[in-house]
């Protein structure tokens, strides 16, 4: 498997390559973000194993159970303006935390809210500034 293809003489990340960079900065913002919350427990062994697991499983339910979440969830979160969404989030987080049992776990629910709130607008902006920026350097155009 090739991480760089060059065509036409032009170099371009392979998609795994670029989902890998997606993961990696995601999973250092939740292993940050799970530092600053004493009711936001990742179990930090093995070097950060568990949040970049969870990372991963939560990528996985976004594309799997969180589209069926919002088009559930349509008419309250039209209802609200909006801002019923992070609370889909939350379920997203709720669901990992079962999943990854004990080496993941939230106590306080406000707090859940709030670090929902975070990493999504954490990861909004890191993409914008460091990955799309790294991805258009290797974009074939």
């Amino acid at each position: 498997m090739k991480l760089i293809v060059i065509k036409n003489g032009k170099a371009k990340l392979n998609n795994f390559l670029e989902w890998i960079l997606y993961i990696l900065c995601y999973g250092l913002v939740f292993i940050a973000v799970s530092s600053l919350f004493n009711s936001f427990y990742i179990d930090k062994s093995y070097f950060g194993m568990y949040g970049f697991l969870a990372v991963i499983i939560i990528y996985i339910l976004n594309k799997t159970v969180k589209p069926i979440l919002v088009y559930l969830t349509l008419p309250i979160t039209g209802f609200t303006l909006g801002l019923f969404y992070p609370f889909i989030n939350v379920c997203i987080l709720k669901l990992t935390d079962w999943i990854l049992g004990s080496h993941l776990d939230f106590t306080n629910f406000w707090v859940l809210v709030l670090v929902a709130i975070m990493i999504s607008v954490i990861n909004t902006v890191m993409e914008q500034a460091i990955i799309k920026p790294i991805i258009r350097r290797f974009k074939h155009e």
